[in-house]
């Protein structure tokens, strides 16, 4: 979702696994070869690989997490090696693997006080990966489905927290793909299927409150008025002025209602957007 690495990560996993274990993700390994497998106390183990970890050598904690895992499976120590796996594999932007680690814990501790973190990671993972609104955002969908169940699960806790802040950017980025979509159709001269993309935001209550409401409805004003159908868009740019007062979408919408002979009720308290911002983006 951002250029820089989501680091709150390592402070809920503090809250979530006690000071024994922090959990998260890992990146690409390349060829790297396997540890080569030695029976070890298991605590030498966890300890290196700790160690390997505040070093934020990534690839090698991962390592050892997983003899311990391999060596001791079932045991405590294992269950707190799968989650400092969880958590190199996120910090070596290695997504899958960690959704992997995330679902192998669910699988295997389902009741563990260390779930909750298990669950906010895979969406965590999959709101890392995030793209601009002008790709597929199959990642934003998986994430908001994540984060929902992460504030149903455990609501009041930390992660249910930050899950409620994170849906509401999921909602404006998945609201900003309709709207991407809207203006391509409204470009090539297709308005009812861009009536139907700005619907979609304004309709939709999870949009309703994300920054591309305004804009949804000054483009229905602007479709409307094209299509002669005035009613329409007197009504579009009454809800705009009524909620939006101030926007500079309402403003332009007052102009352009204004030149086609009608009379909106509510004047703009704000000031219309530089030519350049008025127009379609393309």
């Amino acid at each position: 979702m951002s250029a820089s690495k989501y680091r709150s990560g390592l402070a809920l996993a503090l809250v979530a696994v006690s000071a024994l274990s922090l959990a998260a993700c890992s990146g690409n390994r390349g060829n790297r070869p396997r540890l080569a497998y030695e029976e070890r106390p298991v605590e030498q183990l966890y300890n290196t690989g700790y160690a390997r970890l505040e070093s934020r050598r990534w690839a090698d904690a991962i390592d050892y997490f997983q003899e311990v895992e391999r060596q001791h499976p079932y045991s405590e120590w294992s269950r707190r090696a799968i989650l400092m796996q969880i958590y190199a594999y996120y910090q070596n932007n290695n997504y899958l693997e960690a959704i992997q680690a995330a679902d192998r814990f669910i699988a295997l501790f389902p009741g563990n006080p260390s779930a909750p973190y298990a669950f906010y990671m895979k969406a965590i993972c999959n709101f890392e990966q995030i793209t601009d609104v002008g790709r597929d955002q199959g990642y934003a969908q998986a994430s908001l489905e994540g984060l929902r169940d992460v504030a149903r699960r455990y609501p009041g806790t930390a992660y249910a927290i930050d899950a409620t802040v994170k849906i509401d950017m999921v909602n404006d980025q998945l609201a900003g793909k309709e709207m991407a979509i809207g203006r391509y159709y409204q470009r090539a001269n297709q308005p009812l299927a861009a009536i139907n993309r700005y619907k979609a935001v304004i309709d939709n209550q999870s949009f309703q409150r994300t920054s591309h409401t305004p804009e949804a409805l000054f483009r229905l004003v602007e479709v409307y008025t094209l299509l002669g159908l005035k009613d329409e868009a007197n009504r579009n740019g009454s809800v705009l002025g009524y909620n939006y007062p101030g926007s500079p979408w309402y403003a332009e919408a007052y102009a352009l209602l204004t030149r086609e002979g009608e009379t909106p009720t509510v004047q703009p308290t704000g000031q219309r957007e530089s030519w350049l911002r008025r127009i379609i983006p393309g």
